[in-house]
C-alpha cells in the first residue's frame, strides 16, 4: 500500500483496506462465519475446480494457447461491466484506478498478465494434455507453499514454525501426489505443472513488492486482457489455430470456462476476501485440489491411487498451515494480498 505522509491520508487507506478485505481499520479479521460466507466459498472454489475438468474435455477438440487465449478474452469482456460498477461505488481514494496511472502500476499490470495469467495458464493446459485435471490442480495449488519459501528471501517476511512445518508437508504432499512413474510425458507435465505454480508464487511476490492501488476489479481485467493478448500472440507464432468446427457440448464447456470459471468465480472468490479478509479466506484453498479430484473421478472417470490421495491431504494441510496466518499483523498482510489472491 502507498502510505500517505499525514494522518487523514493514513485513516483513508486504513479504510479502504477495511472495504477492500472485510477488516476493521484497527486490525483484525472480521468475523464471517456465516453461512452465506462458507456458501461463497463452497462455489467459488467449485467454480475454479471446474476449469480443470473443462480444460481437460476442450483440449481433446482445441490447442490449448488458442483455447485460453479465447477463454481470457470473453472472461476480460464479462468482467468489464463488474469492474465498472465496482468502480462507481467508490469514486475516488486508494484502491479505486481503473487504468495504470504510474510506472508502478503498468509494470505491475504487464507483469501479473505475463505470469498470472499466460504463463501459469499456459503450463497448466499444456500439462493437461499429459496428466490428470486432478493431479493438475493439486500441483498447481502448491503455489502458496513456494510462496512461503520465497517471502523470506524476498521481501524478509517471518518464517513462523507454522509456515515450516507446511512447507515440509507441502514438499510431501507434492511428492506423493505426482504419483509413481508414468511415462516421459507424465513426468514433463508434473514439472510444467510445478513451473505454473513457481510462476503464480512469483507474480504474487511481484504484487506484495510493487504495492499494486487499483481497485482489484480493473486489475483483474487489465491482467486478463494481457494474458489473453499475450496468449493469442503465442498462438499465431506456434501456429495454434481454433478448429474450424466444435460441437455444441464443447461451445458449452467453452463458455463454462470464460464466465462461471473464470468471471464468476473470481467475483465469488473476490466477495469471500471481502467479507472474510485474504488470510482466512486462502485458508480454504485446500477445496480446490479436492473439488477437482471430485469432479474428474466423476465426470472424466479419472483414478486417482491411495497414495496422490495421501499426497493431497498433505498438500491441504499444508495450504492451511502457509495461509493460516493470524495475529496483530493480519491487517496489513491482507491488504496486499487482495490482488495476490484473484488470478
Amino acid at each position: 500500500m502507498c502510505q500517505s505522509g499525514d494522518d487523514n491520508g493514513a485513516m483513508e487507506t486504513k479504510q479502504w483496506a477495511s472495504s477492500v478485505t472485510g477488516t476493521r481499520a484497527e486490525g483484525g479479521t472480521h468475523p464471517a462465519r456465516t453461512w452465506q460466507y462458507v456458501a461463497v466459498l463452497l462455489v467459488a472454489t467449485f467454480l475454479m475446480a471446474s476449469s480443470f475438468v473443462a480444460g481437460k474435455i476442450l483440449l481433446r477438440s482445441v490447442p490449448p494457447f488458442p483455447l485460453l487465449g479465447g477463454r481470457f478474452l470473453l472472461a476480460a469482456v464479462a468482467t468489464l461491466p463488474l469492474a465498472y460498477l465496482a468502480s462507481r461505488s467508490r469514486a475516488s481514494g486508494p484502491g479505486s484506478a481503473s487504468l495504470p496511472t504510474s510506472a508502478t502500476s503498468l509494470l505491475a499490470v504487464l507483469g501479473i498478465g505475463l505470469l498470472q495469467t499466460a504463463a501459469v495458464l499456459g503450463l497448466t493446459f499444456l500439462a493437461l494434455r499429459s496428466i490428470s485435471a486432478g493431479e493438475a490442480s493439486i500441483l498447481l495449488f502448491t503455489n502458496p507453499i513456494w510462496v512461503a519459501a520465497l517471502a523470506p528471501l524476498v521481501l524478509a517476511e517471518r518464517l513462523s514454525m507454522a509456515r515450516v512445518a507446511g512447507l515440509f508437508l507441502g514438499i510431501a504432499g507434492v511428492v506423493l501426489a505426482m504419483g509413481a512413474p508414468h511415462g516421459l510425458s507424465g513426468i514433463q507435465g508434473d514439472i510444467l505443472v510445478l513451473l505454473a505454480s513457481l510462476a503464480w508464487a512469483v507474480s504474487t511476490i511481484i504484487t506484495k513488492r510493487l504495492h499494486v492501488t487499483m481497485n482489484p476489479w480493473w486489475l483483474n481485467f487489465w491482467q486478463m486482457l494481457v494474458g489473453a493478448l499475450i496468449l493469442i500472440a503465442i498462438a499465431v507464432l506456434s501456429r495454434q489455430s481454433w478448429p474450424a468446427r466444435l460441437s455444441i457440448s464443447d461451445w458449452a464447456w467453452f463458455v463454462w470456462l470464460a464466465i462461471p470459471g473464470s468471471t464468476l468465480s473470481f467475483g465469488l472468490w473476490f466477495t469471500a476476501l471481502r467479507w472474510g479478509g485474504a488470510a482466512t479466506t486462502s485458508s480454504y484453498l485446500f477445496l480446490v485440489p479436492l473439488f477437482s479430484v471430485l469432479l474428474a473421478f466423476i465426470i472424466l472417470g479419472e483414478q486417482i491411487t491411495m497414495v496422490q490421495i495421501v499426497g493431497g491431504v498433505l498438500v491441504g494441510a499444508a495450504l492451511y498451515l502457509v495461509n493460516n496466518r493470524r495475529g496483530s499483523d493480519n491487517a496489513s498482510i491482507e491488504t496486499d494480498e487482495v490482488a495476490e489472491q484473484t488470478g
